[in-house]
């Protein structure tokens, strides 16, 4: 067992969110099956038709509010051990939702953006945002209209947050990787990443392996909402098993 106060990253995609009653995107019924990624999810689809673009990101936005998604176990047990965790936890998430920051989650990078804000390619202000956007909603900070967007990250920009992530990694003892699949890049090579380094635990806690699952030291496969709690509730009566 390694020193309590070693620093644990966390890496959460759709699948920890998908219990919650959000979509996933890579799934048979996920979102990516209904909508094609080149028609609202780059730069150039914005450029193309952004009213498209706009409503898709409306719908979702409306989603998100819907009194029945909340938190689910797995949200708030990754609250508690960032709580409870005498060393630094940094929670690191592809989702555009806010359900860790409900569940009480602080110590957080959205790698992907926020749904819940939007900003100006204007004036560069970022903002809250929960109501509808459109083409023609004025910019609260600057007054210009047509250059509000979703404060997301599209395929084709650079995520957020990636300097801070890769400083976390070279020094962490664990990571622990929850509802993703692999596939998407750069958060797909953050295992391989820390398992060059050698020094750090690796675990994937996933309803089904991932496109990476070789590559960790240890799998757990089920419900997001019972293997993941189960998981913290392990690490914080045993500690971080050696490398």
């Amino acid at each position: 067992m390694t020193e309590p106060a070693s620093t644990i990253v966390i890496l959460t995609g759709a699948g920890i969110s998908k219990e919650s009653g959000l979509d996933t995107f890579r799934d048979n019924d996920g979102i990516w099956a209904k909508v094609r990624i080149e028609d609202v999810a780059t730069p150039e689809a914005y450029i193309r038709n952004p009213t498209r673009v706009q409503e898709f990101y409306n719908a979702r936005r409306a989603g998100l509010k819907e009194p029945n998604v909340v938190p689910n176990p797995a949200h708030d047990a990754l609250a508690r051990l960032e709580k409870d965790w005498p060393g630094e936890v940094l929670l690191v998430t592809q989702n555009i939702d806010d359900l860790h920051e409900r569940a009480g989650s602080h110590n957080l990078i959205h790698m992907h953006g926020e749904l819940l804000k939007v900003r100006c390619e204007y004036c560069d202000a970022l903002m809250q945002w929960e109501d509808d956007l459109s083409t023609t909603t004025p910019c609260p900070h600057c007054g210009r209209k047509g250059g509000l967007r979703p404060h997301v990250v599209w395929f084709g920009e650079m995520p957020l947050g990636m300097d801070k992530i890769y400083e976390s990694l070279d020094t962490c003892r664990l990571f622990v990787s929850i509802g993703t699949s692999g596939n998407v890049y750069p958060a797909a090579g953050f295992v391989q990443h820390v398992r060059y380094r050698g020094l750090a635990h690796s675990v994937e806690l996933n309803l089904e392996p991932s496109q990476g699952a070789t590559l960790f030291s240890e799998a757990i496969y089920g419900p997001a909402t019972e293997i993941v709690p189960a998981f913290v509730e392990r690490i914080l009566k045993d500690g971080i098993p050696a490398p």
